[in-house]
């Protein structure tokens, strides 16, 4: 090819591909400059609504990537590249992406769910996933959780969200539910009374809902006496764990006995 040949060919291409190339370029810039502009309408959108931070931008970027793609996708279709078949291959390697990695994508699922609904949020004392603690980080595929004893509990999102959820932090009010046992030969009226005192003297425990102190079961070995008691939920372990010592104590003092099971063996002579 001599030099004019050369030329009258890029003379040629020019006239051919050079108006397809500017339009598409300029469709390329002007797409990613709304995508940009989409992009922060939506962090606005989300802002004003409160999403979580964590959710609000895997959603963003979501969208953005998912808009780019396809604004890459028609650039090159406007410059003649054929993309049916690109687009197939594109779609058999997603399928089987998504096939290997469907529990990631379960568990992706399940922590859009759990953010945008909040059954709890970071701090609250949960069951959930057939585990117990406190909530420590709520992410996108995890939710961290901590136990009392300062384990770390990493619990898959889609085992949360394919399980009944217990938030112990949700109401500002918990019951106390307590059972107290004294012998059969004690006297009821007096444990009753050395009960209500114990209660009443209490400055944690609420008196509306009112206190409720009954006996509720005649057992093998001793009759139980029900104390349930209302109070702030930040004060439920503090006033359970104290009245199982103050009880002890008092009913000691006042000469109540707290049995336990025991058994009596009778020997006869033949």
């Amino acid at each position: 090819m001599d030099l004019q040949e050369l030329n009258d060919f890029l003379i040629d291409a020019a006239y051919t591909y050079g108006p397809k190339l500017i339009t598409a370029l300029l469709t390329l810039i002007v797409g990613w400059w709304i995508i940009g502009m989409i992009g922060r309408g939506l962090r606005k959108v989300a802002d004003k609504r409160g999403t979580d931070p964590t959710l609000k931008g895997y959603l963003v970027n979501i969208v953005k990537w998912t808009l780019k793609a396809l604004l890459i996708v028609s650039v090159l279709g406007m410059m003649g590249i054929e993309m049916t078949s690109f687009i197939a291959i594109l779609g058999a390697a997603g399928l089987a992406v998504g096939l290997a990695l469907s529990g990631t994508l379960q568990n992706f699922a399940s922590g859009v769910m759990i953010l945008l609904f909040k059954p709890f949020k970071v701090g609250d004392y949960v069951e959930a996933g057939g585990h117990s603690g406190s909530v420590n980080q709520i992410q996108i595929f995890n939710t961290i959780l901590k136990t009392p004893d300062n384990k770390t509990i990493i619990v898959p999102n889609n085992d949360i969200a394919g399980s009944s959820v217990v938030n112990y932090s949700t109401e500002d009010q918990r019951r106390v539910d307590m059972t107290f046992g004294i012998g059969y030969d004690d006297d009821i009226d007096k444990a009753q009374s050395v009960l209500q005192g114990l209660v009443d003297k209490d400055e944690r425990i609420l008196g509306d809902p009112a206190p409720f102190i009954a006996v509720t079961e005649l057992a093998d070995s001793s009759v139980n006496f029900s104390v349930k008691v209302w109070v702030q939920t930040a004060d439920y372990w503090g006033v359970y764990n104290d009245m199982q010592g103050t009880v002890k104590k008092a009913f000691d003092a006042e000469g109540l006995s707290i049995p336990y099971p025991q058994t009596d063996v009778h020997l006869h002579n033949a």
